[in-house]
This record gives structure tokens, C-alpha cells and sequence, in this order.
């Protein structure tokens, strides 16, 4: 059965030498990458190109029929332009010629195939904050230089110190105990088969305590090994009439901070984070900006604190210790709820957030519990006092 003719179409076209428009017809035929383009003269003598693949034209956007522009300018790149009157007949002829729109012109014309695509990319914005930037950072903190943590945490100590902090009021024979126990605990580091509470091969910066006063219980750990302890929480746990290894279950939850880098792991998850977003946003504006400093500062860093959960389990057991007070000390930080309702956190270890009533531990988390930087406090102490440590998110 023979092929049916191309329609062809009544032209005008400058080619870029004159001003002059003169008249062809345009015939367009199916080709492999897309239709291709042949010009018909109609004046005698005249002289067009040879027919044009379909890399040669800068094709315009074929909308439907029914929004069809009524002149269409075609551009042949070095052999001018084309002006077509007809533009639906122009839209038919492609058509015919096998043309079929790209994403972004279906985008602009029809909804559902936008409303698919906005989907497509907020699940793969929120697959790659979730997953992808923690996985990349966690790869990327390899390469750096222990040299550059210490020198973050000490420009980061001395804020501290010219801000809230104040020196310990702790005596020195106090802060030489706990130091003491710290500095065993350490230890324990490089003994036996420690060998699988190291996080990143190779990795060993000196761990050093410091005590500070002039906030409430906390205990918080920097990049490159400094961990400092606050004088109120060294107070809480005589409060509570908790033995040191209370104290000692807390260091190791900051030193498995230190050596799974999550200071530094934050600072280029955000880097991470930013750059992601502006390749798919094309900019990254200060809203982007601050939006993604606090995500990141909330979601990751409720993995930090399971995986310094965890370790903390693994070394108080490598080093023959009790974790039971640990978790005796975070619940006696956090407090009963008072009648029933949730309470605001108090400032404690830096690992903990308000504890629920038993009542509702069981019922679906709210938004703002999912949000929560920290995982629930009492289901933390029950995992202690068993051992455990890892949390199910």
C-alpha cells in the first residue's frame, strides 16, 4: 500500500540574506529522532536548503489544536526562519509527522502530567533528605582532617565561654574523679575487641573532658574529641543519689558522638543538603537555606542519638560497667509528667526529650513528636536498663 503524501503547508521564509519573504510550501516527514523538514519553492528560480533533519530546526512548541497559536515562526538556525499562518494545521501536520511532546510542554498543558511530575520530585527531594544526605555526609566526613574538627571546636569553646558558659565551681578534686573515670572509660577504646565501636578505620582524636557551669544539666560533645560536662548535671545525679557510673554512662553517650563524628556529619550534611536542593531548585535562596538547617537539625539528629545510644551500650559493657544508672539519671532529669499532660523538656544531656505519659506510649506519634529531635525519653531508659540502646525510629 503506497505511503500517503505529507500535507504541505503555505509558507513564508526569510532567509536571512533579504528582508524579502518568499513563499514555499513546508512538507514534513517522519524520521528516526523526530519529524524532519523540506521547503517546496514557489517562485520560480528559487533556491532553498536541502531538506533538514531533525537537529536542525529549533522546533517551537506544538500545543493542542485548541490553543494553537495563529502564526508560527520556525527557526532553521544559519538558513533563517519560517512564518506559517495556520498553526493548527501546523500542529496536525506534526502530528502526522510523528512528532510527540516532551515532558516539560506535556507539563504546561496538561495538569495531571504537571500534578505527577511535582510528586515524582517531592518524593525524590524528601527520599534524598532522608536517605541520600545522611549516606553521602557519613561518606564524605571520612576525608575530613581531625585538624579541622579541633580547630572548629576550639573557636566554638571560646564563644561558648565568652557567652553563657562560666567556669566550674566543681572542686578540684571532684572534677579529677570524674576525670579519672573518664579517662578510663576512654581507654577502654583501644583494648580487646573494641574494634567494632569504631565508626570511621582509623580514626582516634585525643578525647578530653572539660567542666562548665552557667547552664542547666547538659553534657554535650564537639567535633575532634571535647566533651564538656555542666556542673548541674554533676549535682542532678548526687540529687538522685546516683553513683558515678550514672555520670559515666553519659560520657560514653557524648564519646560515641565524637567517634561517630556527628558534629562534623552535621556540618556536611548541611552542605549537602543545601547543594542537593539547589540543583533541583536551580537556587538556593536563604529560605531554602534555613528551612534545611532546621530539618537537618531536627531529623538526623534523632539517628545521632541512637547510634550514640548504641555505642554507649557496647563500651559500659566492654568496660564491665552498669547502664541501668544512666537511664535511672536521664528519667530523673526528665521528670514525671505532671497530670497527665506533657511537660517542656528540661535541659539535661543533650540526648533526651520530654517523656510521655504510659498511657499514651502506645498511640500513634503527633507531627511534633515526629519532629522531635530526640527520641522519647522513657522508651530510651527502658532500652538502657535492657541493654539494648538501639531505638526502632
Amino acid at each position: 500500500m503506497p505511503e500517503s503524501t505529507p500535507a504541505l503547508l503555505r509558507a513564508r521564509w526569510y532567509d536571512g540574506r533579504s528582508s524579502q519573504p518568499q513563499p514555499v510550501l513546508v512538507g514534513l516527514e517522519p524520521g528516526a529522532r523526530g519529524p524532519g523538514l523540506r521547503l517546496h519553492p514557489l517562485a520560480p528560480g528559487t533556491a532553498v536548503p536541502p531538506p533538514f533533519a531533525h537537529d536542525e530546526v529549533e522546533w517551537p512548541e506544538a500545543w493542542r489544536p485548541s490553543r494553537a497559536q495563529r502564526t508560527v515562526v520556525v527557526d532553521l538556525r544559519q538558513n533563517g526562519s519560517l512564518e506559517i499562518d495556520d498553526g493548527a494545521q501546523w500542529h496536525a501536520a506534526l502530528e502526522a509527522a510523528g512528532a510527540r511532546p516532551g515532558l516539560a510542554q506535556r507539563m504546561q498543558t496538561r495538569w495531571r502530567v504537571f500534578a505527577g511530575v511535582l510528586l515524582a520530585a517531592v518524593l525524590g527531594l524528601a527520599l534524598f533528605y532522608r536517605y541520600g544526605t545522611p549516606w553521602a555526609a557519613t561518606q564524605l566526613t571520612r576525608f575530613v582532617p581531625v585538624g579541622w574538627e579541633q580547630s572548629f571546636s576550639q573557636e566554638a569553646m571560646r564563644e561558648l565561654d565568652d557567652g553563657f558558659l562560666r567556669p566550674s565551681r566543681l572542686p578540684e578534686a571532684r572534677q579529677a574523679a570524674l576525670r579519672a573515670r573518664f579517662d578510663a572509660l576512654a581507654a577502654q577504646l583501644g583494648t580487646g575487641d573494641s574494634s567494632s565501636l569504631h565508626r570511621y578505620r582509623g580514626y582516634a582524636p585525643r578525647l578530653q573532658l572539660a567542666f562548665r557551669s552557667g547552664m542547666p544539666a547538659n553534657a554535650f560533645a564537639l567535633p575532634g574529641g571535647q566533651i564538656v560536662v555542666t556542673d548541674a548535671l554533676v549535682d542532678e545525679a548526687a540529687r538522685a543519689g546516683l553513683p558515678d557510673d550514672a555520670l559515666v554512662g553519659v560520657l560514653a553517650h557524648e564519646i560515641g558522638h565524637v567517634v561517630h563524628r556527628h558534629g562534623t556529619r552535621l556540618v556536611v550534611e548541611q552542605g549537602v543538603l543545601n547543594v542537593g536542593l539547589g540543583l533541583a531548585l536551580g537556587d538556593v535562596s536563604s529560605v531554602v537555606a534555613m528551612a534545611s538547617t532546621v530539618l537537618t537539625g531536627l531529623a538526623y539528629r534523632r539517628g545521632h542519638e541512637r547510634e550514640a545510644d548504641c555505642f554507649a551500650v557496647g563500651l559500659m559493657q566492654h568496660a564491665g560497667l552498669p547502664v541501668a544508672p544512666m537511664a535511672d539519671l536521664l528519667m530523673h532529669i526528665d521528670g514525671p509528667p505532671a497530670g497527665g499532660k506533657d511537660q517542656p523538656p528540661a535541659a539535661k544531656d543533650g540526648s533526651a526529650a520530654p517523656a510521655q505519659p504510659q498511657a499514651d506510649r502506645a498511640r500513634t506519634p503527633s507531627a511534633a513528636e515526629w519532629l522531635s529531635s530526640h527520641p522519647d525519653t522513657a522508651a530510651r531508659a527502658q532500652a538502657l536498663r535492657e541493654g539494648r540502646g538501639c531505638l526502632v525510629p
